[in-house]
Order: C-alpha cells, then structure tokens, then sequence
C-alpha cells in the first residue's frame, strides 16, 4: 500500500479480509489494537532510552510509549549474541510498546508470552526471539513491523507461535523456524489476517524445517505491491538448506484463496 491509498479502501480491505474469517472488526477492536495496516502505524506517545534488558512478568502496559536501545543496547546490525531490550517471563503479557531505533535483539520471551500491539518501527537483529519449551503458546496480537534485514520473528525454542492481525513491510523473513540451533524442535506457526508489503526482491513470510516436521497454517493472508510474485508464503528447509516451496497437505497448510493480492 503506498501512502496515496485513500484509507476508505483501506477499510474496504480490511472489512472483506475479517469477513473471510469470519471476525468482525469490532471484534477486532476489543484488542485496543490499531488495525494491521501497511499504513497504519501509531504515533508514541512518549520515547525512553535504555542502556540495559528490562525485565518483564506478568502482564505490562506501556501505554504506547516508545523505547529504543543506548549504550550496551545500542546495535541495530545483525550480529549474533544481542541482548534484547525486553525479556518476558514464562506467561508475561506485554501491550501496548513501540520499539524505536536501534532495536538490539528487540524481545525475547522465555516461554509462553503473549505480544499485544507490539510495534517495531526499524528491526535490528530480530525483533522477537522465541525460546520456551515444548509445551509453549505464544501471541503476537496486532501491532507490526517494518525494516527487517533478515528475520522478524525467530523460533528457536519449542512450541506454538500465533500471529494474528500484524501488518509487515520492508522484510526478508517474517518468522524462522531455527535450522542450526544447539537443541531442536518440532515447531508449529499459525499466520492469521496478516498485511504484508512486499519491496520487489525476493521475501519469505514463512521459513519452516520440514525434516523436524515443522507445520505452518496460513489465512486471511494480503500481499501487497508484489506484482512480481517475490513474496514466498512458505519456504521450506532441511535445517538450513532450502528444499522447496508451495502449498502441501503435510507442512504447508494454505491454499490459493488464504493469499489475496492487492
């Protein structure tokens, strides 16, 4: 969507996409989420700079406030072994946060955590790392994220990740299961209403290690600006090599109809 797009046919959009699943955008609404939109991005309401990880549990409400990385925080390359600005508990909830730059390995939930209008407005490493065990639900509801050089969210633990009405634009990979970890998993990944502005190179909105038997679920799932098809919806790995891509019964799970393009 480019910035001419009138936002009455924004709404249209969005409207025949929740009516597909479903949802009703009042439903929607009940999150306190803006909308997932390419652009639809809020305005912080308030910036806070951190030298050093803040420690989340339970649940935290930042209110939309703004928080970017200084000092040991302040890398927004893609080296390995970047401290993230927030780390969650097993079971935390945090809402309501728009991550600036630089970024460093932006969050990382220990196990179960829950991500609610999260916004990243320039990726650095990763902008979410997940890495409970194998019994691990984790949310990401609303919010989105823009300028990922390589991967927005990384699944290097165990368990369920859940992605739901989030907007992606500028990217490479929106969610990696990891190939080369110390320890793996079987991990599960479920797209759901997702708005995503493809740049004209090649992007992955989901990378998935089919000899772990990884499962990607695909819906309600808007690709814009990619007349050239670059935007793979589900590239499939034994660990780290590269070994097909499409639909399937097995890993894959999404037909033509889950992927509208605009």
């Amino acid at each position: 969507m480019t910035s001419a797009t009138r936002p009455r046919a924004r709404r249209r959009a969005l409207t025949g996409a929740l009516a597909t699943l479903g949802l009703s955008v009042g439903m929607i609404m009940t999150t306190n989420a803006p909308t997932a939109s390419a652009a639809t991005w809020p305005t912080p309401n308030g910036s806070q700079g951190t030298s050093s990880t803040i420690s989340v549990s339970g649940t935290k409400d930042y209110g939309m406030k703004r928080f970017y990385g200084t000092g040991a925080l302040a890398g927004d390359g893609q080296e390995e072994g970047q401290d993230p600005i927030f780390k969650l508990a097993d079971g935390a909830v945090l809402k309501n946060v728009i991550l600036g730059a630089p970024a460093a390995d932006g969050i990382h939930c220990q196990g179960s955590c829950t991500l609610q209008n999260v916004w990243w407005e320039d990726v650095g490493e990763d902008a979410a790392t997940f890495r409970g065990g194998t019994g691990a639900t984790y949310h990401v509801i609303g919010g989105g994220a823009k300028k990922a050089a390589d991967k927005v969210f990384q699944h290097n633990g165990g368990g369920t990740l859940n992605i739901s009405n989030f907007a992606v634009q500028e990217f490479k990979t929106l969610y990696r299961s990891c190939g080369d970890c110390s320890t793996q998993y079987t991990r599960k990944v479920n797209l759901n209403t997702i708005d995503v502005t493809g740049t004209g190179s090649t992007a992955r909105l989901v990378g998935i290690n089919v000899n772990r038997n990884d499962v990607a679920t695909l819906r309600g799932i808007t690709i814009r600006n990619d007349a050239g098809r670059k935007v793979v919806p589900c590239q499939k790995y034994n660990n780290n090599t590269a070994v097909g891509t499409g639909p399937d019964s097995t890993n894959c799970l999404y037909s033509t109809s889950d992927i509208t393009y605009r």
